[in-house]
């Protein structure tokens, strides 16, 4: 099953979820929120983004990557289960858009105070997920 299918992941140190060993909320948050910053002023990405203000897609986005890392499991209590390439359907995700996404989501991590193997971690699950949402080759 590909990673972006999967609700959460089970802990695997010691009992303790990713989403705790990074620092849970404000460091998924801080990575959202530069990833976000970078969005806004995208002229390929923004227009995915049929809202005027970002703020409802970024909290989103959180509470998708709280539940996918371990937190709590408001996403799927709020709007089910993710269906990720279900809701990205009506945007042509591109080769070029995923790397862009993908540069924003760099400038996140980069924001974040990550060990290189936690890093290395999200970062792989990114760019899994970020291949996995290309719909579009025009």
């Amino acid at each position: 099953m590909p990673p972006t299918q999967d609700v959460t992941i089970e802990p695997d140190n010691g009992g303790v979820t990713f989403y705790e060993e990074i620092g849970g909320f404000e460091t998924v948050r801080t990575v959202v929120h530069r990833f976000y910053e970078g969005v806004a002023t995208d002229e390929l990405l923004r227009p995915m983004y049929p809202e005027e203000d970002l703020g409802p897609a970024e909290e989103r986005f959180l509470l998708f990557l709280v539940q996918y890392w371990g937190g709590p499991t408001t996403y799927s209590e709020a709007r089910g289960h993710p269906r990720l390439r279900m809701r990205h359907a009506p945007f042509a995700v591109t080769p070029a858009a995923k790397e862009r996404w993908l540069h924003h989501f760099r400038a996140g991590l980069d924001a974040a105070d990550l060990t290189p193997e936690q890093d290395a971690k999200f970062w792989d699950y990114v760019t899994h997920a970020a291949q996995f949402m290309v719909n579009s080759f025009e």
